[in-house]
């Protein structure tokens, strides 16, 4: 950790506003954007971005500055934004099996020939990202399991390195890379789905 991100962490952790204020403009829109793509709720992000200040202040004094404040900070914005979608919105999330292709015992792709055929991938980033394209795939973000939600966007949206991603989520690196494959996996299967069945 810098020594300007340490001095800052213990001058917020002492109660000095000016300090918590600098951490929060520094922080606070990466803190929402990845509370955001866990609890799929605007309203509940930005709980979870009052949330992680809170506990910055409150626990900073423990905070023993072996890794990046930064990746302190992810790991408290995904552990609080966790457990804020614990009990909410259950009922959009499916088993990670469920949204994943299937295949037949001959080794070929199950499914409808409309989108067994479908090539949606030469379709341009700005029709994929805008109007029922952009719905289709906020809705299949939005099955995903939380902790598939949440790989998916620690390395994909914010970029970090998947052993950034593993600290934060406390988990080993390969797991990580599985984790974050299968979950590309499924959105590309919904996708498919979706787009292709209307191809």
């Amino acid at each position: 950790m810098s020594v300007e991100d340490r001095d800052l962490l213990a001058r917020a952790t002492a109660g000095e506003a000016g300090a918590l204020e600098t951490l929060m403009t520094r922080y606070s829109a990466r803190v929402y954007r990845l509370a955001y793509g866990i609890t799929r709720n605007a309203a509940d992000a930005e709980e979870v971005v009052q949330d992680v200040f809170l506990q910055i202040v409150n626990k900073g004094g423990g905070f023993e500055g072996r890794a990046a404040l930064s990746s302190w900070i992810y790991r408290i914005t995904t552990n609080v934004s966790l457990n804020k979608r614990r009990g909410k919105h259950r009922e959009l999330e499916t088993s990670l099996d469920e949204l994943l292709p299937t295949y037949l015992p001959d080794g070929h792709r199950a499914g409808e020939r409309a989108f067994l055929v479908a090539d949606w991938s030469g379709t341009p980033e700005s029709e994929l990202l805008s109007g029922e394209s952009r719905r289709i795939l906020e809705a299949a973000i939005d099955r995903l399991p939380e902790h598939y939600r949440a790989v998916l966007v620690l390395k994909d949206v914010d970029e970090l390195s998947s052993d950034e991603v593993a600290e934060i989520v406390g988990d080993s690196v390969a797991a990580v890379k599985t984790r974050l494959h299968r979950a590309r996996m499924a959105l590309r299967e919904q996708l498919t789905r979706r787009l292709g069945a209307g191809a």
